[in-house]
C-alpha cells in the first residue's frame, strides 16, 4: 500500500481535467450530505460521483471490483464497519496533517486508514414520568439483578451492540464483560426487535424503564414535523454514563481512502474538506450527531448536550473486540 498526500490549497488552484472527479461510495443517506458534495465541488472543481448502499453491500462491491474499483472513498457509520473493510484490505494509509491535527486520535485509526467525521454517544434513557430507575449511572449498573424486565435494546447482531460490548471487554476485561451481557439479557423487558428509534418509542409507551440508544436517534424525534415524534422525545430523557470515570461509549461516522483509488489525491482532498468547520457542522447537525472538530459548534437539537465525558478508548478497538464480543453474546443468550 502506498502513502498519499494532498493539500486543498493545490487542488483548488487546478487540476488535470482528467483528474477532476471523485467517486464516493456512502452507507450515508441525508440530504444534507449531498448539498455538501456540492460545496465541495463549488469549492475545487472536483464533481462527486455518488453510490449509495448498505456498508455489507457497497464493501461486496468494492472487493469485487478488485484492482479496477473505480472506488475512492468508502464512507459509512461505526468504527465495527470501518474495522471490517480495513480487515478485508480496503483502505490505504493516508498522510495529511490536518485530518492528524482537526481529528483527535481516538477517533482515528492508529495507522491512518480511517478517519472519524462525526460522532454520537451511545447513551441510558429512561421515561421522564417514571424517573431515572434509582442507582442507575453507569452502562455497568444495566446488569443489576434489580432492573430485570426493564430494559429495551435493539439485537445484541447489531453493530452498535456489538460495539458498545466491545469497549466493555477493553475496559472490564472478557471475563466481567460476559457476566455484564449475561445480566443485560435478563432485565431486557421484551426481545429486542426493531432499531433505536423502537426502543425509544417503546420507552415512552411504558414497556420498559430504560433504553439503550445512539443520541441522535433522539435528536430526530426533537427535530421532526410530526407531532408524535416530538412528543415522544419530549417524555423521556438521557443521561451520559460513566461520567465519573471513563466518559460514555462513543461512536463514529467516518471514511477511508480506498487501496485502488484512481484519484486519492482528491480522496485526500475530500477528507480534509470534511473536517473544515463549515462542513463539520454541515454533517453533525445534518443528522443530530457531534463534530469531532471540538471547536465546532452545532446548532440543532443536541446543542444543549454537548458538555460530557467522552470514553477516551479509540475506536479502532470496537472493530478489534468485534468477533469476541459476538461471541460473548452468543454465550450469554442474548438475542
Amino acid at each position: 500500500m502506498r502513502l498519499v498526500t494532498a493539500s486543498m490549497l493545490a487542488l483548488a488552484a487546478g487540476l488535470p481535467a482528467a483528474a477532476e472527479e471523485l467517486n464516493l461510495y456512502s452507507s450515508r443517506h441525508y440530504d444534507t450530505d449531498l448539498a455538501l458534495y456540492d460545496a465541495f465541488t463549488e469549492a475545487t472543481g472536483i464533481r462527486i460521483n455518488l453510490i449509495e448502499g448498505s456498508a455489507d453491500e457497497l464493501m461486496a462491491r468494492i472487493e469485487a471490483e478488485g484492482a479496477n474499483s473505480p472506488a475512492d472513498i468508502l464512507l459509512t457509520v461505526d468504527a465495527g464497519r470501518l474495522h471490517r473493510a480495513e480487515e478485508l484490505g480496503l483502505f490505504q494509509p493516508v498522510e495529511s496533517e490536518v485530518l492528524q491535527s482537526r481529528i483527535p486520535e481516538k477517533l482515528r485509526d492508529p495507522d491512518n486508514l480511517w478517519f472519524g467525521l462525526t460522532t454520537r454517544a451511545r447513551v441510558i434513557f429512561y421515561n421522564v414520568e417514571q424517573g431515572l430507575p434509582e442507582g442507575v449511572a453507569d452502562y455497568e449498573d444495566l446488569a443489576d439483578p434489580a432492573l430485570e424486565g426493564r430494559i429495551c435494546m435493539r439485537s445484541s447482531s447489531n453493530v452498535y451492540s456489538i460495539s458498545l460490548l466491545a469497549e466493555l471487554i477493553d475496559v472490564l476485561g472478557e471475563e466481567a464483560a460476559e457476566e455484564w451481557a449475561r445480566g443485560i439479557g435478563r432485565n431486557l423487558a421484551r426481545e429486542p426487535q426493531g432499531g433505536d428509534t423502537d426502543q425509544l418509542r417503546a420507552l415512552a409507551a411504558g414497556e420498559c424503564d430504560i433504553a439503550i440508544s445512539n443520541t441522535y436517534y433522539w435528536g430526530r424525534l426533537k427535530a421532526s414535523g410530526v407531532p408524535e415524534d416530538v412528543a415522544v422525545a419530549d417524555s423521556i430523557a438521557f443521561i451520559f454514563p460513566n461520567q465519573d470515570d471513563r466518559g460514555a461509549h462513543v461512536n463514529i461516522s467516518g471514511a477511508g481512502v480506498l487501496a485502488n483509488a484512481p484519484n486519492p489525491e482528491n480522496a485526500v482532498a475530500f477528507l480534509e474538506y470534511l473536517v473544515s468547520d463549515e462542513a463539520q457542522r454541515i454533517l453533525a447537525d445534518g443528522n443530530n450527531e457531534y463534530p469531532v472538530v471540538e471547536t465546532v459548534e452545532i446548532t440543532g437539537p443536541m446543542r444543549d448536550f454537548t458538555d460530557f465525558k467522552a470514553s477516551e478508548v479509540n475506536a479502532s478497538v470496537y472493530g478489534d473486540n468485534a468477533a469476541l464480543a459476538v461471541e460473548i453474546w452468543d454465550r450469554a443468550g442474548v438475542p
